[in-house]
Formats: C-alpha cells, sequence, structure tokens
C-alpha cells in the first residue's frame, strides 16, 4: 500500500489501521512486526512512532475500535424496539449482518484478546460483558413478559452468541445459500430456542 503524497496525521493513521487489520488477519499479531507494518503502509518503520507508540497500542485500538462501533451500531438497530420478539430479531439480524461485514476485527477481536495485556484485555472484556448484557436483558424481558421460555438467561446468552459468531468462519458470499436466507435460518433457530 503506497502512501499518498502530503496525507495527513487521520489519513495516514487509518491507513495503519487497515494495514495492522490486514496484517494481524493474515499472519497474526506475534508474527506481524512493526516493520511489516511500515512497508504495508509505504513508510518508514520509524515514522510509525508519529502515529503509534506501541504494537501493543495498535492491537488494542484495533479492537477497542471495533468494540465500541459494535456497541453503536448495535444501539442503532434496537433503538425505539422494547417487544422482546421484536427486538430479539433485530438483535440477530445485526449481529450475523455485522460479523459478515467485519470478519477480520471480529476475528482478530476473538483470537488475539489473548495478546492484549492485562490492563487492555479487562476494557475489553468489560466491552464485551456489556454487549453480551444486551442480548440478556432482551431474554430477561422476554422471559418476564411470558414470551420467551429460557431456564438460565446467561448460558442461553452464551449459546446464542457462540451459534451467531460462528457464522465468521464459515461463512462465504459465493456459498450456496445467500446472507438473507442465512439470516431468517439462524432466526428460526434463535426462536424455536426460546420460545419452547
Amino acid at each position: 500500500m503506497a502512501r499518498t503524497a502530503g496525507s495527513s496525521g487521520p489519513k495516514t493513521l487509518a491507513a495503519i489501521h487497515e494495514a495492522g487489520l490486514q496484517l494481524i488477519y493474515a499472519k497474526g499479531y506475534d508474527a506481524m512486526s512493526l516493520r511489516d507494518l511500515a512497508a504495508k503502509v509505504g513508510l518508514q518503520p520509524g515514522s510509525l512512532y508519529n502515529h503509534i507508540t506501541t504494537k501493543q497500542e495498535l492491537l488494542f485500538d484495533l479492537i477497542h475500535n471495533h468494540m465500541i462501533a459494535l456497541h453503536e451500531r448495535i444501539g442503532e438497530a434496537l433503538a425505539g424496539i422494547s417487544e422482546p420478539h421484536t427486538r430479539l430479531e433485530a438483535f440477530v439480524a445485526f449481529h450475523l449482518t455485522y460479523h459478515i461485514e467485519r470478519k477480520r476485527e471480529v476475528f482478530i477481536g476473538s483470537a488475539e484478546l489473548r495478546s492484549l495485556e492485562p490492563k487492555n484485555r479487562k476494557r475489553i472484556i468489560k466491552l464485551r460483558r456489556d454487549y453480551e448484557d444486551i442480548l440478556a436483558g432482551i431474554l430477561e424481558r422476554g422471559v418476564a413478559a411470558k414470551k420467551f421460555k429460557v431456564g438460565d438467561v446467561r448460558v442461553s446468552t452464551y449459546a446464542i452468541l457462540a451459534m451467531l459468531t460462528g457464522i465468521c468462519t464459515w461463512y462465504t458470499p459465493k456459498g450456496r445459500i445467500d446472507q438473507d436466507a442465512l439470516i431468517k435460518t439462524h432466526m428460526r433457530l434463535v426462536m424455536q430456542g426460546v420460545e419452547g
């Protein structure tokens, strides 16, 4: 990736983040070097330090930015929806679409969580728990309204998220089933699971 002459700091940082996503997704965090990153962006290795201080900072920023975007977009997807059944459908559709569209970010956020330093890992785990709590809240509301039959809300939350997030590992746009059909299939499985 050649650097655009005269590009601004924010543009260069965005290019560094994009290159970081590509390299960590392809090679893994440990195997990616800052020299690789600089070459991908078209910078001298020493020039990277004008934009990031460490490789760890880059990894944290990539995962943190992903989690912030996830929170912002789920908020938008659920805005104005209060009925539990409809809210759960909206959650499922959003989660699948987001995870298909941001496969690299999701993969890195899961696979490289172990590579974060403890204080950074703690911050990301808190954001993950907050996201899980959104789904748990939907299930709790549905149980309270006698619309869902869920024995253990937290276990059900983890099971649903594991199923939905798993789409990242096998979905391909060139597959025999299109994205809309896959969303409908997952929606049906989730609803059957919570409606007893």
